[in-house]
């Protein structure tokens, strides 16, 4: 038992998850039966851990009759000491002592707001070190590349309304706009100039007011909307190629439309941090600029207090920014992306953000256009700053 603990109690958020293996006895097989044993493992996913930690049955029941809210002296609790001492050890279990990580670790989820499920859902669907691209090649060799049934339609048919037919709108600059924006994953070994670099940050992240709402809140008016007006999710660059600013991990202030730098990178460095980002996928990588969409999540948190949409919110910010960031990149005929298949653990290392407090979105990047060498999907053959295909 841990040494001058009185008191205990429970991490503040905590869920079972039960992971089932199978597996086949080598006596089975050699009779030629395929009996499968099935084996039930309990996980504890606790969000101030990050990871997944087996339980046994005794101490599923021991987290049972602890309080995640009252601190308890040991008596109270009735259970056996050694299996206080693997809870303890496994952080599930906490103590006032000074120096207990997980302690502090579940004071910072406590004090963040989170609401309970979303917290389990950011902090273990986080990735670090996949190669999404290896994982496809090993798929497509198994020839598994797409699944065996056939997929939804893309739109759903109605089997009773009537179809209504609506007016075509006029042409427009928008809609121009919108017909030239595609998906990039092709860029020409070559640099960005800073303007361009500023015209999509502007357009996109900038502030182009700011105000005082309340005491002690200010909020800011961008292009995009945002829950409350509190605009969380801000733009952390990777730059590897662009004129005049060294490679280098950077950060965005969007009222004075400035870039922080955090760090500078040799350029194999950068490269090979711009591959990581995005999972293995060669043709992101392959872009000047990469930008993590990344939630201060007590940003949105200090309103929406434990929250059920909260979080949802957050990710609906990302996806108004990268939007827009698209539309600013295709006004100067350059190419752009988002992916959410990215290594969110290896950019948090990177910036060194906490992700009970920073979270990783998505990445999105820009870049000049190249000729096709990867898919892209252009049906209509309009996508911004193209090269001509040779004839």
């Amino acid at each position: 038992m841990p040494e001058f603990a009185t008191l205990f109690r429970r991490c503040a958020v905590l869920m079972l998850e039960a992971q089932e293996r199978i597996s086949y006895q080598p006596q089975d097989l050699i009779a030629g039966r395929l009996v499968p044993r099935v084996h039930t493992q309990w996980m504890a996913l606790a969000p101030h851990l990050g990871e997944a930690i087996a339980l046994e049955a005794a101490e599923i029941d021991a987290l049972a009759r602890c309080s995640s809210s009252q601190w308890l002296p040991v008596h109270e609790l009735g259970i056996a000491a050694e299996t206080i001492d693997a809870l303890c050890a496994k952080g599930l279990l906490l103590t006032q002592q000074p120096g207990d990580a997980a302690a502090q670790r579940d004071d910072i989820l406590r004090g963040m707001h989170w609401k309970g499920l979303s917290a389990v859902a950011h902090l273990f669907s986080r990735w670090r070190g996949v190669d999404a691209r290896a994982a496809e090649r090993h798929l497509a060799a198994q020839g598994m590349a797409l699944p065996a049934d056939t997929p939804p339609p893309s739109v759903e048919a109605s089997a009773v309304a009537p179809a209504l037919a609506l007016p075509q709108p006029a042409d427009s600059a928008l809609e121009q706009l919108l017909l030239a924006r595609t998906t990039c994953r092709n860029y020409a070994d070559a640099p960005l100039r800073a303007d361009q670099l500023g015209h999509v940050l502007q357009r996109s992240f900038g502030a182009r007011a700011s105000g005082a709402f309340a005491a002690g809140l200010t909020l800011l008016k961008k292009g995009v909307p945002s829950a409350g007006g509190l605009h969380p999710v801000e733009a952390l660059l990777l730059l590897r190629k662009v004129d005049g600013l060294a490679c280098g991990l950077y950060r965005y202030h969007p009222v004075e439309h400035t870039l922080l730098l955090q760090q500078t990178l040799p350029q194999s460095e950068a490269d090979a941090l711009a591959l990581r980002f995005v999972a293995g996928q060669e043709y992101f990588a392959g872009a000047p600029v990469l930008l993590a969409l990344t939630a201060r999540f007590q940003r949105n948190f200090w309103k929406y207090r434990e929250h059920a949409k909260a979080w949802r919110a957050v990710i609906l910010d990302a996806g108004h920014l990268s939007q827009t960031l698209y539309l600013a990149a295709t006004e100067l005929q350059l190419g752009a992306f988002i992916t959410a298949a990215v290594n969110e653990a290896d950019i948090e290392q990177a910036f060194g953000l906490d992700p009970l407090q920073h979270g990783v979105i998505a990445v999105c990047g820009c870049g000049i256009p190249a000729r096709p060498d990867e898919v892209e999907f252009d049906p209509l053959g309009r996508a911004a700053g193209r090269p001509p295909s040779p004839a």
